[in-house]
């Protein structure tokens, strides 16, 4: 059985991630965008595979979340009230973050 969410809720500063495995995720929405895996923030690689991360500056604006959508069966895009929407997070991706962070 594929990794999916059940149920996503935003819950104060977390994003609330219920799995189809039973788990659950809570990742600060803080965390989760400075973790954007868009090129304009994670940068992007050239010809020869070096990664050129770009300077990202943020606003309070940057951290607050307006809404998302779930992409395909795979992935989740959050949209911030700075107006980023680009940044497309993998279902796997969410669930590492998540493990890799104290719970808040």
């Amino acid at each position: 059985m594929p990794l999916a969410p059940t149920n996503i809720q935003q819950i104060g500063n977390e994003l609330a991630i219920q799995w189809n495995d039973g788990s659950e995720s809570y990742l600060n929405l803080e965390l989760l965008r400075r973790a954007c895996p868009c090129a304009a923030c994670g940068g992007e690689p050239d010809v020869l595979g070096n990664v050129l991360r770009p300077e990202v500056s943020y606003t309070d604006a940057s951290f607050q979340l307006d809404s998302f959508v779930v992409i395909g069966g795979y992935a989740l895009q959050p949209r911030w009230h700075d107006r980023h929407n680009t940044g497309i997070y993998s279902f796997q991706y969410l669930r590492r973050l998540s493990s890799s962070t104290p719970p808040t």
